[in-house]
């Protein structure tokens, strides 16, 4: 599904230019969930914007399902770490706002909205407002809005970093359940995070990457079967993949 093929960032600065990517490389099959973890600065979120094509890599190239990279995707969802909600629409009419910016009829949308609010625990809130939501609940809605087109690539930016500890962790069920963990046709997700534990209980893959500029030291694969519950987070092999990912990061190149 995505191909990253030696790909480099470098900004310019007033102070010289900066060097946020080095030959970064990695693939991630159709229906995947693969976690990127890396030290702040080392190019996670440039990265995911390179994939996204919100920005030209400097060097090297993506290909998404085969096409190369030139311009922003359309068959994309993304979530960052703020929901980003408009404070002035409620929240089925945030839900809504991808069909409007893509001129499609968000009124025949309407029922796909009502679904993925029910589906994330928000029946009942559709015509609230994201000041009457907690902020779990407000990322939440920045799912479904992301998931409203029916995109098979998602692109997720420290969705979860903001949030408490608890409910992270209801976040992260949250996502395994909307991804379609159970079913055999899964969406393909990115997900940028800090968090090692997550990462782990999250990921097919765990791609590893050092400090600025960001490359690739390690690439762990986690066979830990899923459906993943609070239980999986308890077992020997969950333990020792965080160790694993941990070493890696710890290591300096």
């Amino acid at each position: 599904m995505i191909v990253v093929d030696r790909v480099g960032m470098t900004y310019r600065a007033d102070a010289g230019p900066v060097e946020a990517l080095r030959d970064v490389s990695f693939r991630v099959a159709p229906g995947e969930l693969v976690a990127l973890v890396g030290p702040s600065g080392c190019g996670k979120s440039t990265l995911l914007r390179i994939v996204a094509g919100l920005r030209p890599a400097t060097s090297g190239s993506v290909t998404v399902d085969g096409v190369a990279v030139r311009a922003p995707l359309t068959a994309v969802g993304m979530v960052f770490q703020a929901p980003v909600l408009l404070k002035w629409r409620t929240v089925r009419d945030n839900v809504l706002l991808p069909a409007e910016l893509s001129g499609l009829d968000a009124a025949a949308l309407r029922g796909r909205a009502e679904a993925l609010l029910a589906l994330v625990g928000l029946a009942e809130f559709g015509g609230r407002y994201p000041r009457e939501l907690s902020g779990g609940m407000q990322q939440r809605a920045a799912i479904c809005r992301a998931l409203l087109l029916d995109p098979p690539l998602l692109l997720m930016d420290e969705p979860f970093g903001a949030l408490d500890a608890m409910t992270r962790d209801d976040m992260n069920l949250e996502l395994l359940r909307v991804w379609g963990e159970t079913h055999t046709t899964r969406k393909t997700v990115v997900f940028v995070t800090h968090s090692i534990p997550e990462a782990v209980f999250l990921a097919d893959t765990v791609v590893v990457m050092t400090p600025r500029p960001g490359r690739v030291a390690r690439t762990v694969a986690v066979p830990l079967p899923r459906p993943r519950t609070p239980a999986t987070r308890a077992l020997p092999e969950f333990g020792r993949l965080a160790l694993e990912v941990h070493e890696a990061l710890a290591r300096r190149p």
